[in-house]
């Protein structure tokens, strides 16, 4: 085909989230992360909504908010090894927080916004691992309503779609089985 790609069908064919406990920093310059932004704002969008923000979540943030999710995590009755592990979910180079802010449309179901913002989330992902770092999409419970209005200044019918962590890459990870595309797919 004319318009063929075939670098990036490669590389989709072999990218794979790095786990947060394998990233290490620095994390990219503001510079870098704003190049990325702008390709994960490149995904469909009906009616041109942008229904979707950033909060980008740098070291500081983290580190005074790794403390208040363990606690977040402790009160909503959560114990101690899941608590650490929320802790430690901030222990990332940086967090891009991916905000649905739906926008009032009568032509945009609310529903159809949601999905650009996790498309956002994707795009994210793949500039950031396109461009050498490691990268990977998450929610948990910093992604939760009453956390995320409290400490991360969502308004009123915005929600988290994805915590993405980006830093620099550690050891490759395995490969994980992939699903029998096949057995998911008919042809009308």
């Amino acid at each position: 085909m004319e318009y063929a790609d075939p670098a990036t069908l490669a590389f989709l064919a072999s990218r794979r989230s790095h786990p947060p406990k394998l990233l290490a920093g620095p994390p990219p310059s503001r510079e870098a992360l704003m190049e990325l932004l702008e390709l994960a704002a490149r995904v469909p969008d009906h009616g041109k909504l942008e229904p979707w923000r950033f909060a980008v979540l740098e070291r500081a943030t983290l580190d005074r908010l790794a403390p208040v999710l363990a606690r977040h995590v402790l009160d909503q009755g959560g114990d101690g090894a899941a608590a650490e592990k929320a802790r430690s979910a901030f222990g990332s180079p940086v967090i891009v927080a991916v905000v649905s802010a739906p926008v009032e449309s009568p032509k945009v179901p609310e529903w159809e916004q949601f999905l650009s913002a996790g498309a956002v989330c994707l795009e994210l992902v793949n500039a950031a691992l396109a461009a050498g770092y490691g990268a990977a999409w998450l929610t948990g419970p910093a992604a939760e309503a009453d956390f995320a209005r409290a400490h991360l200044g969502l308004a009123e019918g915005e929600r988290i779609v994805g915590l993405v962590h980006i830093g620099r890459r550690g050891p490759t990870p395995p490969e994980r089985p992939r699903p029998d595309v096949a057995a998911k797919t008919t042809f009308l």
